[in-house]
């Protein structure tokens, strides 16, 4: 019950090699995660405040692989 398992149905930020990622964590598995209503946070403005400076919405369903994931938890 720890990890990205723990935080299934929440709303996650992913700070991967390039980019950080949020979105609705609906899947795990081995090799990837499965992001709903995702976004791409280009800038993040102040962490502590609710809403990021630059965040664009990505179109569908959204996958990103857990190998490049450097850290993970519950921002916004």
């Amino acid at each position: 019950g720890e990890g990205l398992i723990a935080l299934l149905g929440k709303r996650v930020t992913l700070f991967c090699d390039t980019y950080i990622y949020t979105g609705n964590l609906v899947g795990v598995n081995d090799t990837c995660v499965k992001l709903e209503d995702a976004g791409i946070v280009y800038e993040t403005g102040e962490l502590k405040v609710k809403s990021w400076k630059d965040c664009q919405s990505l179109p569908n369903t959204w996958y990103v692989q857990v190998s490049k994931i450097e850290s993970f938890g519950l921002l916004k």
